[in-house]
Formats: structure tokens, C-alpha cells, sequence
């Protein structure tokens, strides 16, 4: 079932079960009561990425604090997604701009991955994360991705597990269908990885070709930008062989 996109929501770090009264911190208070100017009574949605999602009744106290009064679940807890996605950071407007993508595409783990041709050399977890809740609470969405350590591209295959698929966004690879050969993919439990801003050299997609747990696919007939060709390529998993 999807979210009621007609209430807001709101995401609690906390257990959640009816019939509690849950005091909110001072930042959520500001932005219900502040920002959003929501009065006493107001129901809203909330979850916090394991229990499912709840229906709340807003109940300032004051100006600056309020509670909220858990009522009855709107949705159970799905399952969560199989796929995760590895990239190489971009520009931060734009690294924030594929963090959020990647959330409402229903990925289970987000992981910077530094390449040779990484423009950013560090990220910060801190920012991300935010991006990550803020666009899960936009979008609907029950489970939370985790957010990886950042790592190099090598150290992540050294230590990768061979019975997980990496599917390799290649942009010298032969034709322009991804979907032929996502189809024949028969794990369930996958990893997609993007490259960077000009792409992977030809040392890495060496590297990536050599291993056996690596599937590299096309993104079509055209040049993509790194973050689009993420949408694209998060598009094509999800309709073949995610939860489409």
C-alpha cells in the first residue's frame, strides 16, 4: 500500500507502537509548529524505518515543544529492498541531488565509492544522512538505506562478498539494451555502482571485467551524466529484477 501523501510525515528515531505519547526534539517541534504551522490536533504520519508507519496526533506544548499522540498503523513494515548502491561521489549539489534519488528508488545501502576519477576526496556523512531521512519522509518510503563508509573502489572489491552481483554501469560496454542482459541475472541479492563524473579508466574497468561477480551493462545510445545515468540505471534494475 503507498503512503497518504496528503499528510506529512515524519520520521522518529524511536520504537513506535499505539497509544504512546512521544515528546518531539526541538527542531521537529520548530518545524511543525514554525515552519509548517500546523495547529493542535493535526494528524501526521510517522515512522522510523522498523516498526511500519503510524498515524499521530500533533499536541503543542507552548510555542516551542509538542508531543505526539501515536495512533493506529497505516502500514506494516515491508520488506526490505535487496539492491544497493555504490557511487562515486560528484559535486555536492549534485551528490545530494543522487542521495535522495537513490533513496526514493528503494535502495537497502548507499556507499560513496572513491575512484581514479573522483572530483570529491570526502563527503560528509553527516549531510547525507539528513538528505537520506529527508528524502525518505518525502517520498513515502517505510525502510531507511543505510548510509556505508566511504572506501576505494579497490579496498570494496577486496573485501566484497562473490556470491553478490555488482552490477557494473560500463559506459564502453557493447549495445545500448541493459535490459537483455538484466534479465538473466538470477541473484536477487545485488549492488549497483556508478561511476564518476568521466567515467571509470581503463585501469578500473579492467579490474571490474576480471571479476567474476562483476556484470557489466550499457545505459543506452546517449552520453549521461553521472546522476542521471544513476536514475536511469536504479530504473532499470528496479523494473527487471528489483520491486517493480
Amino acid at each position: 500500500m503507498r503512503a497518504n501523501y496528503k499528510l506529512q510525515r515524519l520520521f522518529l528515531d524511536l520504537p513506535l507502537s499505539s497509544g504512546e505519547l512521544v515528546a518531539l526534539g526541538k527542531e521537529q517541534a520548530h518545524y511543525l509548529l514554525t515552519v509548517l504551522r500546523l495547529e493542535d490536533g493535526t494528524q501526521v504520519l510517522v515512522f522510523n524505518g522498523r516498526d511500519g508507519e503510524f498515524s499521530a496526533t500533533l499536541r503543542p506544548q507552548g510555542k516551542k515543544s509538542a508531543s505526539l499522540e501515536i495512533g493506529d498503523q497505516t502500514r506494516e513494515q515491508a520488506p526490505q529492498s535487496r539492491i544497493d548502491f555504490l557511487f562515486a561521489p560528484l559535486k555536492v549539489g549534485r551528490l545530494e541531488y543522487l542521495v535522495q534519488k537513490a533513496t526514493e528508488m528503494g535502495v537497502r545501502k548507499i556507499t560513496p565509492v572513491f575512484t581514479d576519477h573522483t572530483q570529491l576526496h570526502k563527503v560528509n556523512a553527516a549531510r547525507l544522512e539528513a538528505n537520506i531521512l529527508e528524502a525518505a519522509e518525502q517520498c513515502g518510503n517505510l525502510a531507511i538505506p543505510q548510509l556505508g563508509d566511504a572506501v576505494k573502489l579497490e579496498a570494496l572489491l577486496s573485501d566484497w562478498e562473490p556470491a553478490r552481483r555488482i552490477i557494473f554501469c560500463n559506459e564502453s560496454e557493447a549495445g545500448n539494451n541493459p535490459g537483455t542482459i538484466l534479465n538473466d541475472i538470477a541473484e536477487t541479492d545485488l549492488a549497483l555502482l556508478v561511476g564518476p563524473e568521466g567515467g571509470f579508466s581503463e585501469r578500473e574497468r579492467e579490474m571490474l571485467a576480471a571479476l567474476p561477480f562483476v556484470t557489466s551493462i550499457p545505459l543506452g545510445p546517449r552520453i549521461l551524466r553521472a546522476d542521471t545515468a544513476a536514475v536511469a540505471a536504479l530504473t532499470a534494475v528496479q523494473m527487471t529484477i528489483g520491486d517493480w
